[in-house]
């Protein structure tokens, strides 16, 4: 015979019910944190050896924890995690700024093998009416 479970005590007619606590993030902020600054200083690394399969590695790590720490408000900063949350936004700046140099070593490379036999760029003019 199966057992039959019976609460111990019933529950109140009018009881009011207490909300249901907000889910905590799947990564608690200042460990998220220290992963995403671990993850741009291995995209810089990535970025100075040109190690495309590091690079896309770290733009998935990246992604990951941007969608972790989202939920996240900045009201949850505290005194640590606002420095923590300050050097991984100064990391991704320098790593922008060394992507960016890359790519415009790659432009003057390729405009250089162009030689003088580059197009012309068009220019716009006003309108004659």
């Amino acid at each position: 015979m199966p057992e039959i479970l019976v609460p111990a005590t019933r529950p109140a007619l009018h009881a009011v019910p207490t909300p249901a606590p907000a889910p905590a993030p799947l990564v608690p902020l200042a460990a998220g944190l220290r992963q995403m600054i671990a993850v741009l200083e291995r995209e810089r690394q990535a970025l100075a050896a040109l190690d495309a399969d590091g690079l896309i590695g770290a733009a998935r790590d990246k992604e990951a924890l941007c969608d972790e720490l989202a939920a996240i408000g900045p009201q949850m900063l505290d005194g640590e995690t606002r420095t923590l949350a300050e050097t991984a936004r100064q990391l991704n700046e320098v790593n922008r700024r060394v992507r960016n140099l890359l790519a415009a070593n790659v432009a003057a490379r390729i405009e250089a093998l162009a030689g003088s036999r580059r197009m012309p760029r068009a220019t716009y003019t006003p309108a004659r009416a």
